[in-house]
């Protein structure tokens, strides 16, 4: 569920957004180039891939992602996994 549209964002954000991952779902391994992203953690645990280094993440962790490196996210729990994903252009 965005939270803000991009005419909101005034050019300066890609995303601003809440997600649910279901249990055993992920969002696969990407690079960001020209952006950073950062995920909050409001809900649940997972397993975090940054940059090729897993470890694991849960509620009220914070995980950020630089231009020019990639990351993943999966959900390993039996809840949902809710996060906040922030996308800035760089």
């Amino acid at each position: 569920r965005e939270l803000l549209d991009k005419k909101q964002m005034n050019g300066k954000c890609g995303l601003y957004a809440q997600i649910t991952l279901e249990p055993g779902s992920s969002i696969g391994y990407h690079v960001h180039h020209g952006e950073s992203e950062t995920y909050f953690i409001l809900q649940g645990e997972g397993e975090y891939n940054d940059n090729g280094a897993l470890r694991g993440v849960r509620e009220g962790d914070v995980t950020y992602t630089s231009d020019g490196c990639g990351h993943a996210l999966k959900n390993t729990g039996k809840e949902n996994l809710v996060f906040m994903a922030l996308i800035i252009y760089i």
